[in-house]
């Protein structure tokens, strides 16, 4: 029987050939338009953190809502988001992180249009309580898709673009406020994420590639209890402590329990083998001081920014798009030190950068504690634009160095509590500012000569301060309220700059300084590959969801 033939060392082999190496596969080609539509998710939540700003003076007139009530329709959406987004995130790797992505969002989207319909401050609370949930679904799982759709060679330029959409929505927020509630009533922020939010939805439902990670930890209830619960009850004491006296009883219980429930959390998440909050991160010293640093940035930015808007806009007269538009030169320095910010670490390692940017935010917090009623928009400028630099130098090292810091297998649990701290930072920044900002107010405002009810209503905000003085012709009363309301911002930037100033000079001391071509430098490394070395997109899309780097 003839035998076969061996092929010619010529001919190709055949398709079906054991030698033949597999084809890799064929990437999505409709993976661009995906991006867009994650980049699109982003940036509604990016502009959605700073487009109320400007509005809350205006929300303070028209539906009476309190300093109490400005400080909680703040931090309702940040307490929820920093405590929902771990076990979010956890849910997206274990059922589904399209499936996740897409219920977030109709979450979001069901609370903006119920912030849209509401006409009381307790109704806005509750409206951005529900949109703190969604998005802290959709936080955490838009950039965690974008390793199932991209190669190693596309991720980063993809990653790059998620993140620069994050960067652009903040200094985007104020100006789109602003324009919006010249022309519109308040509720029109909330308005303008409703055809963005459904066009992202419809986007991901068909544009998106499912993944999931079953291996990832359970949601455990009882510690996202305690996690909602105990930051919650904290913010709460923080925010009532100021009409209510540090020594009430409610203030007493409420801060009494935040700090057991989370002392309960930290606890519990000690004892399991895989925790939802992986707290031996903090054991390397690494990881530790760059997150306490980017943790403290938050706290002083969330909080400058929140009392900012009403002296703009009550004390000096400027209206909602005129307050987004001189809250700019933060944001405009905060991006050109983020974008020299890798190039010095590279030169002289990020325990110098980061110490600098904390030390210039102290002196940009400092410069604003000299503000008065006398002084124009040109002082304030100076002081934000400074702030605004140190911010972007402190805001990107520190980010790179944390997540540079932590083993690649550990990148996503690490990431995770960097995020939570973050935010925690932010809800507390806007608690602690704003409350300080309150007794500052309240010490100083001259309510002589005012039935109890007007002077009731005069000490609860400038807003109302103004309203009482045209109702009454008291017009001494608005003298005497923005006065107050000048010094009681110079405390709260007093603070952050004190705050700023301790963390630089604790940092310098004790912050590691790898450097770029050393051996041991694996933190400098991870730095540089991550997100957050593209600059200002990095300022804000490291941060915004590291679970890619995990699988990379």
């Amino acid at each position: 029987m003839p035998s076969s033939a061996p092929p010619s060392p010529s001919a190709p082999p055949s398709p079906s050939s054991p030698s033949s190496p597999p084809s890799p596969p064929q990437p999505d080609p409709r993976r661009w338009l995906a991006l867009v539509a994650l980049a699109l998710s982003m940036l509604v939540l990016s502009f959605d953190t700073t487009i109320l700003n400007v509005a809350l003076p205006t929300m303070a007139d028209e539906i009476g809502a309190t300093t109490g009530d400005m400080q909680w329709i703040v931090d309702s959406y940040t307490v929820v988001f920093a405590a929902a987004m771990l076990p979010a995130g956890l849910l997206g790797d274990r059922f589904g992180r399209r499936r996740m992505l897409i219920a977030g969002l109709a979450v979001f989207l069901a609370g903006s249009v119920l912030g849209s319909l509401v006409g009381s401050p307790g109704g806005v609370i509750v409206a951005r309580t529900v949109m703190g949930l969604g998005g802290a679904f959709v936080m955490p799982l838009a950039l965690s898709v974008i390793p199932g759709l991209f190669g190693p060679a596309e991720r980063p330029r993809a990653v790059a673009i998620a993140s620069t959409a994050v960067a652009f929505g903040m200094p985007l927020g104020p100006i789109i406020g602003g324009a919006l509630l010249k022309s519109f009533w308040w509720g029109s922020v909330f308005l303008v994420n409703i055809p963005l939010v459904a066009l992202a939805i419809v986007a991901c439902v068909w544009l998106l590639p499912e993944t999931r990670d079953p291996a990832a930890p359970r949601v455990r209830v009882t510690s996202t209890f305690c996690a909602a619960a105990g930051l919650g009850a904290l913010v709460y004491g923080i925010i009532e402590a100021p009409g209510r006296g540090w020594g009430d009883p409610v203030v007493a219980a409420a801060l009494a329990t935040g700090a057991l429930l989370l002392a309960v959390l930290v606890l519990r998440e000690r004892r399991v083998a895989r925790p939802m909050l992986d707290m031996s991160l903090l054991r390397q010293r690494g990881f530790l001081w760059n997150a306490v640093a980017a943790t403290l940035v938050s706290f002083i930015l969330t909080g400058m920014v929140f009392v900012l808007p009403s002296y703009l806009q009550s004390a000096l007269g400027h209206d909602a798009l005129g307050t987004g538009l001189r809250l700019l030169p933060m944001m405009g320095g905060l991006t050109v030190a983020a974008r020299l910010a890798p190039a010095l670490v590279a030169k002289s390692g990020p325990r110098p950068v980061i110490t600098a940017g904390l030390l210039v935010l102290a002196a940009g917090g400092f410069l604003g504690a000299t503000t008065s009623t006398g002084d124009g928009y040109g002082r304030i400028a100076v002081w934000l634009a400074v702030a605004g630099a140190g911010l972007g130098l402190s805001v990107v090292p520190s980010m790179n160095g944390a997540l540079g810091a932590l083993p690649r297998e550990r990148a996503g649990s690490g990431s995770g509590l960097l995020q939570t701290l973050r935010q925690t930072g932010a809800a507390v920044g806007v608690a602690v500012l704003g409350s300080v900002l309150a007794a500052a107010y309240r010490s100083r405002l001259d309510t002589a000569g005012l039935s109890p009810d007007a002077a009731h209503a005069a000490r609860e905000s400038l807003v109302g301060a103004h309203a009482v003085a045209v109702r009454t012709g008291h017009q001494a009363l608005a003298a005497s309220a923005d006065a107050a309301y000048a010094h009681g911002m110079d405390v709260a930037l007093a603070v952050c700059g004190a705050a700023a100033l301790a963390a630089g000079l604790l940092l310098a001391a004790l912050l590691p300084n790898p450097r770029p071509g050393r051996a041991d430098t694996k933190a400098a490394e991870g730095a540089s590959a991550s997100p957050g070395a593209e600059g200002a997109a990095g300022a804000a899309g490291a941060l915004a969801e590291p679970r890619a780097d995990a699988r990379q």
